[in-house]
């Protein structure tokens, strides 16, 4: 079953209002870094964070082009198992988000870095159950931590982030345990990347990864 029916909203919506969607807008300048965050590892290797904020196809296309990051999975995280399947999430009833597990390299970026792009750029932290034209729980804003470090860095951001009064509205993130991640179907897999002319990704998506390029130059790819 195709996933491009349950995105049309995008199309139908008026240019000017849907390009509004394209990307997080709330903020009233640059969205600064971290106060507090994990120090850059002095050797390689992988660490996971997990977050969800509207459709997985736009935050998987801005961390596909994060230096530092060597995967980004989209799926479903806050329910079970048994009820991560697409069609089933889409009820809103399952509890899950559409979420993205980027893997990266601490040495490279930190996980207050991975966040201070996901609220920049990725998507509008200040919009509840809603992102762009989708609506619903499954669109809800999320960080998923895995473990007191990333809850520490995660809380502590969101409140300073609220204190400085960065964006209009309050944020409506959740900071919440990561309890499983289940990778979606393979047709969301890349879907950005292998369908740049679609609609929904030329109004909601690609203008993400453009806004990711000019305020993140040092970390573009």
């Amino acid at each position: 079953m195709s996933a491009v029916p349950l995105r049309c909203l995008a199309i139908v919506l008026p240019l000017a209002a849907a390009l509004a969607c394209g990307a997080a807008t709330a903020a009233t300048g640059p969205v600064p870094a971290p106060a507090i965050d994990a120090a850059l590892a002095p050797t390689a290797s992988e660490r996971i964070a997990v977050v969800a904020g509207g459709c997985f196809w736009g935050i998987q296309a801005v961390y596909q082009h994060v230096k530092g990051v060597t995967s980004a999975v989209s799926g479903y995280s806050g329910g079970t198992a048994q009820t991560a399947q697409y069609e089933i999430v889409g009820t809103g009833q399952t509890g899950h988000a559409e979420s993205e597990q980027i893997t990266y390299d601490p040495s490279q970026i930190t996980y207050g870095q991975v966040l201070r792009i996901f609220f920049s750029v990725a998507h509008d932290p200040t919009t509840l159950n809603r992102q762009g034209p989708d609506e619903g729980t499954q669109y809800r804003s999320v960080i998923f931590y895995g473990d007191d470090e990333q809850q520490r860095i995660a809380e502590a951001y969101i409140s300073q982030l609220d204190s400085a009064h960065v964006f209009t509205q309050p944020i409506v993130t959740e900071v919440v345990p990561l309890h499983g991640f289940y990778p979606a179907e393979d047709y969301h897999q890349d879907y950005a990347a292998n369908h740049p002319y679609d609609m929904y990704i030329m109004v909601n998506d690609a203008p993400k990864v453009q806004n990711l390029k000019k305020q993140f130059p040092e970390f573009y790819r």
